[in-house]
């Protein structure tokens, strides 16, 4: 089952007020286990005019909005372009997967140079935000019981096991799980996908809190193991980038 993104989602982007370096989709649509139900998360970074950077008043370095539109619930989060270009100097999973989204609702050549200076921001350190993220999952699904923390958790392990072997950003748990052992992810996955807050079946979770602590250990063990380098080496080309934005060159 595929899970169709609409054709309105250029509407909320248009509402952004200042210029889109790139709108795209994140959560679980990104994950590859969107729910019939789930809502839509667009990530965005926008571009601040210089009048509302360097003066006394200064424009809005996030802008937040969300709400009901046709009938599906929206969250649209968009970072300055300097602020996003500091998150992404930062050992951050996040906006590395929402810069390189596959689920693009809107781009630009900005969008086009920070894909390809994404791979000069990846170091090892990144496995600590997996890391974390994945503490916080755990603890929901131990508390919540619901399968949707539990493909979290197993999400963010593959994927920061990912990046540390292979520096690849991948954020879709259907593209991870080869190699892993993980046959039951697919039912899991179709049982996320008929209702959002479906139960983790009780019988699997002894073999699901064994799995985590694997991945867990294989996800530490390949940071230390890493190629990555220990810091990222596109903090003058970003800056370049961010001045010419900012001034409106190309």
């Amino acid at each position: 089952m595929t899970i169709e993104l609409p054709d309105w989602l250029h509407e909320p982007a248009d509402e952004l007020g200042y210029p889109a370096v790139f709108v795209t989709v994140s959560g679980a649509h990104l994950y590859g286990f969107a729910s019939v139900d789930s809502d839509i998360d667009l990530r965005a970074a926008h571009v601040l005019p210089a009048t509302e950077v360097v003066g006394l008043e200064t424009g809005p370095e996030t802008l937040q909005f969300g709400g009901v539109r046709h009938g599906v619930e929206l969250d649209i989060v968009s970072h300055d372009l300097a602020k996003f270009l500091r998150l992404l100097l930062r050992p951050n999973g996040y906006v590395l997967e929402q810069l390189l989204s596959p689920l693009v609702v809107r781009t630009s050549p900005l969008h086009d140079e920070l894909r390809a200076l994404a791979p000069a921001c990846l170091t090892r350190h990144h496995a600590r935000h997996y890391l974390g993220f994945a503490q916080t999952q755990w603890a929901l699904f131990e508390r919540t019981g619901e399968l949707k923390p539990a493909l979290y958790t197993l999400r963010v392990l593959l994927s920061g096991i990912e990046l540390m072997r292979n520096g690849q950003v991948q954020a879709d748990l259907r593209q991870l799980c080869d190699g892993h052992d993980l046959p039951y992810v697919p039912d899991l996955i179709a049982a996320k996908r008929a209702g959002e807050h479906n139960r983790y079946p009780s019988s699997g979770r002894d073999q699901l809190a064994r799995d985590v602590a694997r991945l867990r250990a294989d996800l530490e063990v390949a940071a230390t193991e890493s190629t990555l380098p220990e810091k990222p080496s596109a903090r003058e080309p970003l800056n370049d980038l961010l001045i010419r934005a900012r001034l409106g060159g190309s």
